[in-house]
């Protein structure tokens, strides 16, 4: 119960400040992806630095998550570009093709593309599709699988930087094709993509359905699914995961899917009613399940002063 009030506390305490609260997670949002960018590329000194991080943070923490999603192409093409301009001019086609095929069609979502990356840094990538199917839809996994390559991209450019500035003798083309062999044949990054977007779809299709602890049911599903694409991918591409970082990542996925769980669907199964009505054309069969809302304690504190008139005849104080 002291849960329940407590969240009760919390949605009360969003519903007065949103028009706060959401720019300062803006605000701590940019602020952390256009940080870890700069931490691990770094390579342009120019736009290498705190103030440039707090303007772009602050800048966008009035703006829709679509145009933080842009700040963040824009620095890591021009982080890359002081390394490879070719590689640059690749992500920057990727990248247009892959906004013209999500905003064009299917546009929001995008700050799943700068939270995925973010929990790959933090080492809870498996938490992402999770929230994705549960708050989202099957296009979200698009953003995702998105998100995951291009953190899979920014490892690639960390760990081969030196390899890519000083390819000077090799031949244009050649260095294209070298480049683009990499990014593809990244075999690790294929599979991280195929479980994320794996299970976006899980979770997504089960927390719909309608049956008791759909959610819960999700959760827990969608964590088998990452794990059966994951051992899929050790079978088949020989891309081996170490299993006490995994067993730990999964259980801290679990953990946010929970918190996550009790703050927006949080429900009585016990009270589940079953209601039949129709009209000229259709039988409607309902299921009504009520939300768990718990009365905010109403704590009054009244004070009782001590008189300081005179003493009647018994000496008693008025």
């Amino acid at each position: 119960m002291a849960l329940f009030v407590f969240r009760e506390k919390v949605k009360d305490f969003y519903s007065k400040y949103d028009v706060f609260i959401l720019p300062v997670l803006r605000f701590l949002l940019g602020f952390a992806a256009f940080h870890l960018i700069n931490k691990d590329l770094g390579y342009m000194a120019k736009i290498n630095n705190v103030l440039v991080e707090l303007v772009l943070a602050l800048a966008c923490s009035v703006l829709p998550y679509g145009v933080m999603a842009f700040c963040a192409a824009l620095m890591i093409l021009a982080h890359i570009s002081s390394v490879s301009l070719e590689l640059a001019l690749i992500l920057a086609v990727l990248m247009i093709i892959v906004g013209i095929m999500y905003y064009g069609f299917q546009p929001g979502d995008s700050c799943l593309l700068i939270l995925t990356p973010i929990f790959f840094h933090y080492n809870v990538p498996y938490a992402i599709p999770i929230l994705a199917g549960l708050s989202g839809h099957l296009a979200s996994a698009v953003p995702v699988c998105c998100g995951t390559a291009m953190f899979y991209v920014l490892q690639y450019v960390k760990q081969n930087s030196g390899v890519l500035a000083g390819e000077v003798s090799v031949e244009l083309i050649q260095r294209y094709a070298q480049i683009i062999r990499s990014l593809v044949m990244n075999q690790a990054m294929i599979v991280m993509m195929a479980a994320c977007g794996v299970g976006v779809v899980v979770v997504y299709l089960i927390r719909r359905l309608s049956i008791n602890y759909s959610w819960a049911i999700a959760i827990v599903v969608g964590v088998v699914a990452q794990l059966g694409m994951i051992f899929m991918g050790d079978v088949l591409f020989n891309v081996s995961v170490p299993m006490g970082p995994l067993v730990i990542s999964m259980l801290l996925s679990v953990a946010l899917a929970v918190v996550y769980y009790f703050m927006v669907f949080a429900v009585d199964y016990s009270r589940t009613e079953y209601l039949q009505f129709e009209d000229d054309d259709y039988y409607y069969y309902v299921k009504a399940v009520p939300k768990i809302s718990v009365a905010m304690p109403d704590v009054k504190i009244q004070k009782f002063n001590r008189s300081t008139g005179p003493a009647d005849d018994n000496g008693y104080m008025d």
